[in-house]
């Protein structure tokens, strides 16, 4: 289920541990909204030919509610940087679905936004400041940039080897792309020219 973390304690808390009483088929990847609310994957062994994997938002009123519950592997999720539209990675179907969300935090006229080809399918996603989302894609080895429409902006080739598996923003101006390379078990990074979006903060 979900867990909060406590660096500096060094301590797990449950936060989540079921859908009501039913178990998760397999948590993966999360975002979080500037309201609070948070956003994640249910990946377990969804496919293709069993497409039960199911997307979920728990509000910050404490309430859990399924945006949906047919996707062939949800993996990485990210929010464009207004938070009206959330996007998810199918990895099985080797696309990036594209999700509006509405205001009560439900989502509607979900589709099919980027389809990719090769490789083993999308992984982990990421968002810049400008709606562009980026898209680690193992098997292929390469991190793809997508502007705000969904055209192909910018390819960033491993120079290790073709399992890049996730991606997130750093640095002091955000424009430091860090991207896990699980092949060679190697962390990479690469300058770009659009800040990621700031992520949601508490504090």
């Amino acid at each position: 289920g979900l867990v909060n973390v406590d660096f500096a304690e060094k301590k797990m808390t449950p936060v989540l541990a079921r859908h009501y009483s039913e178990s998760f088929h397999g948590l993966n990847d999360l975002c979080i909204a500037n309201s609070g609310d948070i956003y994640f994957t249910d990946q377990g062994l969804s496919d293709m030919r069993a497409s039960t994997g199911r997307v979920f938002c728990l509000g910050a009123d404490g309430m859990l509610r399924a945006i949906l519950e047919n996707g062939p592997s949800p993996n990485g999720i990210v929010l464009s940087p207004d938070d009206n539209v959330l996007y998810v990675a199918m990895t099985r179907s080797n696309s990036i679905w594209r999700c509006p969300v509405m205001v009560d935090g439900s989502a509607t006229k979900i589709g099919a936004f980027i389809n990719l080809s090769g490789g083993i399918g999308p992984d982990g996603i990421t968002v810049d400041e400008s709606g562009g989302l980026v898209v680690a894609h193992p098997g292929v080895g390469v991190v793809w940039v997508f502007d705000r429409k969904g055209e192909p902006a910018l390819r960033i080739e491993s120079p290790l080897g073709d399992m890049v598996t996730n991606v997130a923003f750093g640095g002091e101006d955000r424009r430091t792309l860090y991207m896990t390379e699980s092949q060679s078990g190697s962390i990479l990074a690469a300058r770009v020219d659009v800040p990621g979006k700031k992520l949601f903060s508490h504090a």
